[in-house]
């Protein structure tokens, strides 16, 4: 299966689906933190060549609810970030997972089909994932733990503190390219 893993400069979903035996391909902006396939520049110009399922990571700087103190003073961004999720949402692609923290995208676009925690798969903290899906079943959980660590929102400041905050949780990533790699 030919897979897209949109806005992901990490590799880690991408490296999940390669280890299950896709050929996987991460693009962003960015170039990717770890060897494999990668395309470097604008997903949305990508689109159109023959995946068959695309997992996006839409940047939710103009988007989460988390920042929604400066919604007033970015209509314009959080506009544009809108029309570019509407964009991966609308791509020809048969099967699609969008993620995203809570966000702006349940009131403006669509309600998430799923949340998901990190803590129903492998590990013992928070971090609330919507997924909006297409083609695509819910997502099951492989590993309840224990453990309700919020790690993410008490991240000290840093330079890359905003990479670090965006990075899938490998144990979703697992159960990602376990559960939707066979749909």
């Amino acid at each position: 299966m030919r897979v897209l893993i949109a806005c992901e400069f990490s590799g880690i979903v991408r490296d999940a689906f390669k280890a299950q035996g896709h050929d996987a391909w991460s693009c962003d902006l960015l170039a990717s933190w770890q060897a494999g396939k990668h395309i470097k520049g604008d997903v949305l110009k990508v689109l159109d060549d023959g995946w068959d399922l695309m997992i996006a990571h839409p940047p939710c700087t103009h988007l989460a609810v988390s920042g929604a103190r400066w919604f007033k003073d970015k209509q314009e961004e959080q506009a544009q970030a809108l029309d570019f999720v509407r964009a991966l949402m609308d791509a020809p692609i048969g099967m699609i997972a969008l993620e995203n923290p809570v966000s702006v995208i349940s009131t403006r676009i669509r309600k998430p089909d799923q949340i998901v925690q990190p803590w129903q798969f492998g590990h013992g903290e928070t971090k609330t994932t919507c997924l909006w899906l297409k083609g695509l079943p819910l997502l099951q959980p492989t590993d309840v733990v224990d453990g309700r660590a919020n790690r993410i929102h008490k991240m000290p400041p840093s330079a890359d503190r905003w990479q670090k905050r965006s990075m899938t949780y490998q144990g979703i990533a697992n159960a990602m390219a376990a559960q939707w790699g066979g749909s």
